[in-house]
């Protein structure tokens, strides 16, 4: 790993690495923020992924996250949102290719040489972070838009390993919606069952392990009635008896200044679960 950016900030570091990814071929960049802690101290971790067009930036300069995982002393990871570089396929589009790596492990040509960002997430940047930095392996997980589908796909799929879920304007049916139906066809092809592994919608329908969620999404958000359709995901856990909390937010829109908002309470939802 080589160490891009250390910033001091609320008494710890906020910083970015670049590391070579063996799962996606490419060199990629994530940022972490370390709270100030004793020496030999290990801490929970929650990954942050971000949405489409975003990178390992976005959160760290925009979200205001640092003040409150300083004061409840846990790390923040945020990875970049796809894979990079000359030789990573791309699309003219903000909605595919690099920087909308959707967070599924792509099975069509040209993606599947690189796109494999559900591995990369679950997988080696986790063990990346555990080998590196002062983590206990507690680890929970929450994301924004894209990265909000990302947050709840993998948690749900995986109960054993993230502890806690929660999302900022989730696209929660990716299946049902042009986003995520073109991103699907695209990275996994035409076969509509291989899209429901990465639904957050038909996961739950489909009896995933119940683990606490926490949702925020504004009421005034542009993509909220094409994209993001909260709905669905509401309706899907209360026929199965899976308990969320979704909060709609009057006034705020899809912006980092909601997530700035409210990333506090997510943050302390987190902590809660990762410090039982």
């Amino acid at each position: 790993m080589e160490r891009l950016e250390q910033h001091a900030s609320f008494g710890g570091w906020q910083e970015v690495y670049q590391h070579s990814s063996d799962v996606l071929k490419c060199a990629m960049n994530f940022s972490i923020y370390l709270p100030p802690h004793a020496a030999g101290e290990k801490l929970p971790v929650i990954y942050w992924l971000s949405g489409l067009t975003c990178n390992e930036q976005n959160f760290i300069t925009k979200a205001g996250a640092q003040k409150y995982a300083a004061e409840h002393r846990v790390i923040l990871v945020a990875p970049d949102t796809s894979p990079r570089g000359a030789a990573v396929a791309d699309d003219e589009a903000y909605d595919l290719g690099q920087g909308a790596g959707f967070y599924v492990n792509a099975t069509q040509a040209p993606w599947s040489d690189h796109y494999q960002m559900y591995d990369y997430v679950v997988h080696e940047l986790r063990a990346l972070v555990d080998a590196n930095f002062p983590s206990n392996q507690e680890q929970s997980i929450m994301g924004h838009s894209a990265g909000g589908h990302g947050a709840l796909v993998i948690g749900l799929r995986n109960p054993d390993i993230y502890q806690s879920i929660s999302a900022f304007s989730p696209i929660v049916a990716p299946s049902q919606v042009p986003w995520g139906k073109k991103a699907f066809t695209a990275y996994l092809g035409n076969d509509e069952s291989a899209w429901q592994n990465y639904d957050a919608t038909a996961l739950v329908k489909s009896g995933a392990a119940q683990k606490p969620i926490l949702i925020d999404q504004g009421a005034a958000d542009t993509f909220l009635a094409e994209q993001l359709k909260p709905e669905l995901f509401a309706d899907a856990c209360q026929d199965v008896n899976y308990p969320i909390t979704l909060n709609m937010r009057e006034g705020y829109d899809h912006s980092y200044y909601f997530i700035a908002s409210f990333i506090e309470s997510h943050i302390q939802f987190h902590a809660g679960q990762l410090k039982k």
